[in-house]
């Protein structure tokens, strides 16, 4: 049976009141400041080697089993527009200008999206990767508000099982001693895999050794106390559209201590965002079903209509074909009589004088001379 909005927010109001009663509450998770794992790996990824070819975004796309997107990878156009991180696009490359640059979860060496999750679905594993347990998660989205990077996505189409979605540092590739997908395709090795640190020690080399050709700065060593994806850039980052406003101060400082103060009701919660989904999946429904109906009274109206003009246009089509193949056969008719009378008139005017005989008109010819001759004799 379908329940109203104001009855449904009623029993939510209700439910608080008895259920904070209880006591049954949980906080945000600690503050407690960690340094990342000394092992862990990363991926660096050199901007000034990026063509923009769109190559990693196909192999994220193959190796997560994602749904495949309208347009196919090799449609460069899309590059024109800037782009995001999607509950089906784990990885996006932009274009600023002449140069291009990746997207993806940066798999920070605090998340703050994990400092935010009160229920732990998400966390940092030892591998360097921030992985999601989607049986844990539930639905609150506090990881998209704190990320601040703008990376998790929703699946708000899938309303049965919505989950949280972003780039998995391709874990499960790694654990069977593979490249991540991205890593591996990349034509012109501008993604480069391997321990955090030696990656550090890496760019700072390719750094001093050009000068010119890199700023001096390893985006993801420090900021928001480091991340496992670093970056090298020819121009300041802010420039290929990353943020330089962040600090180098972790993220669980900001979240953790004002999340941990906000009571949580473990046990409504996830009822309070089902419900309110609900709602709103219902309120959409409605509308597409409408919508669906007026585009199909639409179609109906404008497939009766074409009907009614095609049924007159044929009418006047077979009219104007009747009326000209009359006049064709008026006009036939009139010369097929010109021409008889006019050879009936030639035909009764009599002949001239002067005119030669033919030899139908001249009289039977005498007997022969000869013949004439022998009679007298």
């Amino acid at each position: 049976m379908a329940i109203s909005r104001r009855k449904f927010l009623g029993c939510i109001t209700a439910a608080l009141g008895t259920t904070t009663g209880a006591g049954a509450i949980a906080h945000a998770a600690s503050n407690k400041h960690f340094t990342g794992y000394p092992d862990s790996f990363g991926v660096l990824h050199d901007a000034t080697k990026c063509i923009g070819c769109r190559k990693c975004e196909l192999a994220c796309n193959t190796v997560n089993s994602l749904e495949k997107p309208d347009k196919p990878f090799d449609d460069l156009t899309l590059l024109d527009g800037k782009r995001r991180t999607g509950e089906a696009t784990f990885t996006v490359v932009n274009k600023f200008g002449s140069r291009f640059a990746k997207t993806q979860c940066n798999h920070c060496q605090e998340p703050a999206c994990a400092s935010a999750c009160f229920v732990k679905a998400l966390k940092k594993d030892p591998s360097g990767a921030v992985v999601y347990e989607e049986s844990l998660c539930v639905g609150c989205r506090y990881c998209m508000v704190a990320c601040p990077f703008n990376i998790p996505a929703y699946t708000y189409n899938d309303p049965l099982t919505p989950k949280v979605t972003k780039c998995t540092l391709c874990l499960p590739r790694i654990k069977e001693g593979k490249l991540p997908g991205c890593v591996e395709i990349c034509p012109k090795e501008a993604l480069i895999f391997g321990k955090r640190s030696d990656l550090i020690n890496m760019a700072w080399k390719r750094i001093s050794k050009n000068p010119d050709q890199y700023v001096p700065h390893l985006y993801g060593e420090h900021e928001m106390g480091g991340t496992s994806w670093l970056y090298l850039s020819q121009v300041p980052f802010e420039q290929i559209g990353m943020r330089e406003d962040l600090g180098n101060i972790p993220a669980p400082q900001f979240t953790a201590g004002a999340l941990g103060s906000v009571p949580i009701i473990v046990g409504l919660w996830p009822v309070l965002l089902t419900g309110v989904y609900a709602i709103s999946k219902r309120k959409d429904k409605i509308a597409r079903e409408e919508q669906d109906a007026a585009v199909q009274k639409a179609q109906e109206l404008a497939a009766e209509e074409m009907k009614t003009q095609l049924s007159k246009l044929k009418e006047k089509m077979t009219k104007e074909k009747q009326t000209a193949i009359t006049a064709e056969v008026k006009k036939a008719v009139a010369e097929a009589v010109k021409k008889a009378e006019e050879k009936a008139a030639k035909a009764a005017e009599p002949a001239s004088p002067d005119e030669p005989t033919t030899d139908e008109d001249a009289p039977e010819a005498s007997a022969s001379p000869d013949t004439s001759v022998k009679e007298e004799e």
